[in-house]
């Protein structure tokens, strides 16, 4: 009886797709993604409001540069423990968390950015930053020698800055296809299945050339004509 299993051999038109499908599979998983995260998350909005650092009477002018390096760095703290809350209407933590300051190597200036799902919230947590830092400059003036003034006030914001469905989409496709390629350099290749092993090992034999044999040679027979 033979217990040989019976193998089942694909078409060649029904044969798995090879290693390299990986790529455009995870290209087009990643585009998916990253679309359907753009469509679902809620979209942000920028204000960004102006304070400038300057001089008082008798002071150094050089030294309101160096001011406003160091108020820039702390704005969200003197706004936290200032009145900033209450103008802006929002807790310490989200002013920590969703306001940036940003200063100029070249000018004493401070820019005050707060980002908000409401851009009339983000409006007031950004002016509410700048009224916090006027009011403590004004407050320490005369130890420090500078005052912090309101140079421009934000202004509401029109368009989000969170990343549109079609460019989430993009970054999404081009982060799959970055890890699909990975995973190509990673996966060890396929062995040969035994049966193929086997047969490639008794190819040589099977089909090496037999000797030719030499021709007889006549054997001579004495009394022959």
């Amino acid at each position: 009886m033979n217990t040989t299993p019976t193998r089942f051999l694909l078409r060649p038109g029904l044969r798995p797709p090879g290693r390299w499908a990986v790529l455009p599979a995870a290209v087009l998983a990643g585009a998916a993604l990253g679309g359907g995260y753009g469509a679902l998350k809620t979209p942000e909005y920028a204000a960004t409001s102006y304070v400038i650092v300057v001089p008082a009477e008798k002071s150094d002018p050089a030294g309101a540069l160096g001011f406003a390096q160091a108020y820039g760095r702390v704005a969200t703290d003197i706004a936290v423990t200032g009145d900033a809350q209450v103008w802006s209407g929002v807790t310490a933590d989200t002013l920590r968390k969703n306001v940036q300051a940003a200063t100029s190597p070249d000018a004493p200036m401070i820019s005050i950015t707060a980002r908000s799902a409401k851009p009339s919230q983000a409006v007031s947590m950004a002016d509410g930053v700048a009224r916090a830092l006027v009011l403590n400059s004004t407050q320490v003036s005369a130890s420090t020698g500078v005052k912090i003034v309101q140079f421009s006030r934000a202004t509401k914001p029109v368009t989000p800055v969170s990343p549109s469905v079609p460019l989430s989409a993009l970054v999404g496709g081009c982060a799959g296809g970055l890890l699909g390629g990975l995973a190509l350099l990673v996966r060890p290749k396929r062995t040969a299945p035994r049966g193929e092993a086997r047969h490639s090992r008794q190819s040589p034999a099977s089909t090496a050339t037999a000797p030719v044999p030499a021709p007889a040679v006549a054997a001579h027979q004495p009394g022959a004509a």
